[in-house]
């Protein structure tokens, strides 16, 4: 078993060791140490990086017979050699999972749900509680109650237990693990089983912060932010409620007004919108039912368009035979074309069958009802044979 060194003293940053085994793990180099103070992956925080002689330590973890296995950017030889841990990314962690004890006894206080899972993420963290319903309410008060515990600066120690005794301890929850067992103790706050790296005091945790909440399988999964994390993330909000600010001519208190009435007025500028295509649409399909083709006391309305959208020219389509037009026939040419007809109640036949049949001639998929019918897909060279397709078979019904 290696010694872990991490576990005397959460802030030691540099030591030295012998390498007394070298191997290979999914094809990098590999050494196991007498002793280390590189964190493994393991409780729900993730590994320690830093250097090893002059070798880059990427991953970190406990192999089956309990000894951490370094994994590096180049080979190590046996013998003796210094380490040095990335000391941000070790405080970063353990400010993140100080500040996960704290939060979870203060969920277990305010609204009687215990943690079941935590998360250490690369920007924020993450506890899964037994809490069927949350609300902002609950939220708030169990952030309140963390940060007082974080601004009283209480102490942070380490005490050593059998599992037998952590019941009389008071711990927030059991351990599976057998023999001499780590507990986390914020003073006369929370005492936890854990073999992660921790502050010494609650001070050092810096601000605990719930970005979110929602419901989980069953539960409520709460995302926050601990130290350094909470600070970058006051930096963004803040930013960007300036830009909003300015954005809006408004002060940042007034901003969810602001946007109130600005998204007030754009649904009254898409109504107004909506109602003014309308307007031209109908305009259009006067103009073009004027125009038309008469074939035995029918109106016959073709026309090919460029780039207009599909939903575009079945609406013109169904508005043209709402001014009395009776077969509109429209295309959109594009380098795969579509097309659309629409018949009047009074000229009878199916569109459906007469675009089928088109289809079958000249390419295109689609179908549709007897009054309406489209198709898309269609070769540019075929657009205009196929709506003399479909003009064919409705002048063969008058």
């Amino acid at each position: 078993m290696t010694e872990r060194l991490f576990h005397e003293d959460s802030f030691l940053r540099e030591f030295t060791a012998t390498v007394i085994e070298t191997s290979q793990s999914e094809g990098r180099p590999a050494a196991v140490l007498d002793r280390t103070a590189f964190y493994a992956t393991s409780g729900g925080q993730p590994h320690d990086t830093g250097q090893l002689g002059e070798a880059r330590v990427l991953d970190v973890f406990e192999d089956e017979t309990d000894r951490i296995v370094h994994v590096l950017d180049r080979e190590l030889p046996r013998g003796p050699v210094s380490g040095r841990i990335d000391w941000e990314r070790r405080f970063d962690h353990m400010q993140q999972h100080s500040g996960q004890h704290v939060l979870s006894q203060a969920f277990v206080q305010t609204a009687g749900a215990a943690t079941v899972s935590f998360h250490l993420g690369r920007e924020t963290s993450t506890i899964d509680l037994e809490l069927e319903s949350a609300s902002d309410e609950a939220i708030t008060a169990a952030e309140s109650l963390a940060s007082r515990i974080v601004f009283e600066d209480r102490p942070v120690t380490v005490l050593s237990a059998r599992p037998e005794e952590l019941a009389a301890l008071g711990v927030r929850k059991q351990s599976d693990r057998q023999g001499e067992l780590r507990v986390i103790d914020v003073e006369g706050f929370d005492r936890s089983p854990c073999g992660g790296t921790h502050v010494r005091t609650s001070g050092q945790i810096g601000l605990i912060g719930i970005l979110g909440y929602e419901r989980y399988k069953g539960g409520t999964r709460v995302e926050f932010v601990c130290g350094g994390r909470a600070l970058h993330a006051l930096r963004k909000d803040r930013d960007v409620c300036r830009q909003l600010a300015r954005l809006y001519s408004a002060p940042p208190e007034e901003l969810t007004h602001a946007a109130d009435k600005i998204l007030q007025e754009r649904g009254a500028l898409l109504k107004e919108n909506a109602r003014l295509k309308e307007e031209l649409l109908e305009s259009e399909a006067r103009a073009l039912v004027a125009e038309g083709t008469r074939i035995s006391g029918n109106v016959f309305v073709r026309k090919v368009f460029e780039g207009r959208s599909l939903d575009a020219v079945k609406l013109l389509a169904q508005k043209i035979v709402q001014q009395g037009g009776d077969l509109a026939l429209l295309g959109s040419a594009a380098p795969a074309s579509q097309a659309v007809g629409a018949r009047s109640a009074r000229l009878g036949g199916d569109c459906g069958a007469a675009v089928k049949d088109a289809n079958g001639r000249h390419g295109g998929k689609g179908g549709g009802r007897p009054e309406l019918a489209q198709a898309g897909g269609l070769p540019p060279e075929s657009l205009g044979p196929w709506l003399d397709s479909v003009e064919g078979y409705f002048r063969n019904l008058t």
